[in-house]
Order: C-alpha cells, then structure tokens, then sequence
C-alpha cells in the first residue's frame, strides 16, 4: 500500500541496505531507484546484496563508480524524490543529491551518534572495549555523520561479542528503529534534535594491517583488538621468528596470569587450550589460531614451536624478514 508522494531513491549495501530497503516496502514506500555498489572480487562477500533485493522488488538498480557524477545525478532527479535514504553506502553525497528530496535526506549510521562517527564504527567500538553502542537515523548534510538525530536504539555489547556478533545485533536494532520511526517520518510528525558533534568523535577506515597485535598491551586491550577484526575481517595476527601467527579469536575471563613478570608476553598450553599471558598480569586464552592458513591445534603448535610456550622477547612489533 504505498502513498504516491512517498517516493524514493535508496542509495544501500550490505545486510543494513537489504533490511533496511525490506523495512521501507513493507512500510509503504515507493522506492523507485536504488543506487548500490558493484561487489569487488578482492573482498570477502559474507553479506547480503542489495542489488539481489532489488532485482527480486522488480526496482530499477545503478551501480555507478561515483553517485556524484553528473549522469547519476541526473537518474535520481529524473525520479523526482520525496525522500533520499542511506543504508550502509559507502560514499558521501554531494550537495546536488542532497539537494533533489523534497522532504529530506537521512541516513542510518551504526552508532550512538556523535560517538563514533566516519567509517567501520562497530568495529572501533568494540576494539575501543565499549559495553554498548547502537544506530540512528539522522539528517543527512555535507559533513558526514552530523545532521539533526530523527531517532536511536542501543544494544549491548558483551565482554566476548566479535564486530561481527555486535554487526548482527546492530542491523536488527535498525530493522526496529525503521519500522517504529518511518510513519511518523512519512506523516512529517518527527522532530529531529541537533547534534552536539563535540560529544563524539570521527574514526576512519581500517586497514587489514591495523590488527597487528603490539603485546606490550593489556590482555583486556588485545582481546578487544582481536575480537574487533576476527573473522569475517581479516583477523589480528603478529609474526615471530619470520612466521606471521593468526590470533583468530579469544576469550577473556580476567584470570591471573601463571607466570612471572620477567617472563610476559607468554604464550603457552595448558589442558588444551592456549593461552597469553599479558604484560599488566592478565592473562587471555586463544581460542583459535591459525599459520598459513590453516588452524593450529596443540600438536601442530608443539611442532613448530615446540611445548616450552613463547617468551615474546623483543615485543614482536615489526614484521621480520620471512626467509
């Protein structure tokens, strides 16, 4: 049942874009163009596709390298829109687009904006050991993550959640807060609140190589790192004696560590399970770990390290020269 003056163009990608483009069909939108991303071959595709929605919606779908160029420009003004949407796109709109709506731009970003706006902020989130976080539906203007809050909803992160476990938790938290705030946005009854951006701060990109482990750290701020990237990110690793070693996944309990202070970093075996014990006395266990792309259980350890544990001395900060 949509409303003909309820038209929109969708810019979306990822499992946000799909639940998101769901939420807005099932709530009477009349999404007339969706603009998403071409999947790139050098990235893990473990998400859904909007492109995929869109096809079975029987909506017109771009893909354009830049949705600033003129021609794209052209394709949404063509569709004269109520509305413009933002679901997990990765590009900024310029101010022509930004223009077109004549009822307003919004985004869904996954924070408590202003905390952890910019890039991947589940994944700072979680590496920064935060106990919650959330998404909001915002005013989208030409500085990114920082026009008017429409509305948010908070999850919790748990001491053992992965990105990717808080990621899940996150979409479904968007999924409600669209649902509960489109009519009242679509009746124009939302009073959008201004942001106070010097209550937050902006995070960018992550690189694969920022999951370098530096074991100088806390036990709590390596598991935080690790689980941050763990898969289906590239995963936090560091490299010893030439050997680039995959920490895959952890588990923090704060338990004390077992060894002396002059002998941490330490990595050891003990009734199956391996474990670091860390430079403030905590120690961590590891539960997967991997070399050469394959996992590591004891046996494979031993082998190649033998069964005496790892005193990571000097800190195995740099890479070393793999002979």
């Amino acid at each position: 049942m949509s409303a003909t003056g309820n038209v929109a163009v969708v810019f979306a990608y990822h499992n946000v874009g799909v639940r998101a483009l769901a939420v807005l069909l099932a709530r009477g939108v009349r999404v007339v163009l969706v603009v998403t991303h071409p999947d790139d071959p050098n990235e893990n595709q473990w998400f859904d596709s909007v492109a995929a929605l869109a096809r079975c919606e029987g909506i017109p779908c771009i893909q354009p390298d830049n949705p600033n160029a003129p021609e794209s420009v052209a394709l949404v003004a063509a569709c004269a829109p109520d509305y413009l949407f933002s679901f997990y796109y990765r590009h900024m709109l310029g101010s022509e687009l930004l223009s077109l709506p004549k009822r307003g731009a919004y985004n869904l970003h996954g924070s408590l904006l202003p905390k952890y706006r910019g890039r991947v902020p589940i994944n700072w989130a979680v590496c920064h050991g935060e106990s919650e976080t959330g998404v909001t539906l915002h005013e989208m203007v030409l500085k990114p993550d920082a026009g008017a809050i429409v509305g948010q909803e908070a999850v919790r992160i748990l001491p053992n959640d992965t990105a990717h476990q808080v990621f899940q938790k996150v979409v479904c938290a968007g999924e409600r807060l669209l649902w509960q705030v489109i009519p009242a946005l679509l009746a124009g009854r939302v009073s959008a609140q201004a942001m106070d951006l010097s209550q937050g701060s902006y995070f960018g990109r992550r690189r694969p190589e920022d999951g370098r482990i530096d074991w100088r750290q806390s036990a709590w701020t390596i598991h935080n790192l690790i689980r941050a990237v763990a898969p289906p990110y590239p995963g936090a690793f560091f490299y010893w004696q030439g050997r680039r070693i995959d920490i895959l996944s952890s588990h923090y309990r704060a338990e004390q560590a077992l060894v002396s202070a002059a002998e941490r970093p330490r990595l050891y075996w003990q009734e199956g399970g391996c474990y670091a014990d860390c430079c403030d006395g905590y120690r961590l266990q590891l539960v997967q770990i991997g070399m050469d792309g394959l996992l590591l259980d004891q046996s494979a350890w031993c082998q190649q390290w033998g069964s005496e544990g790892l005193c990571l001395h000097p800190f195995p900060i740099e890479k070393e020269n793999v002979l």
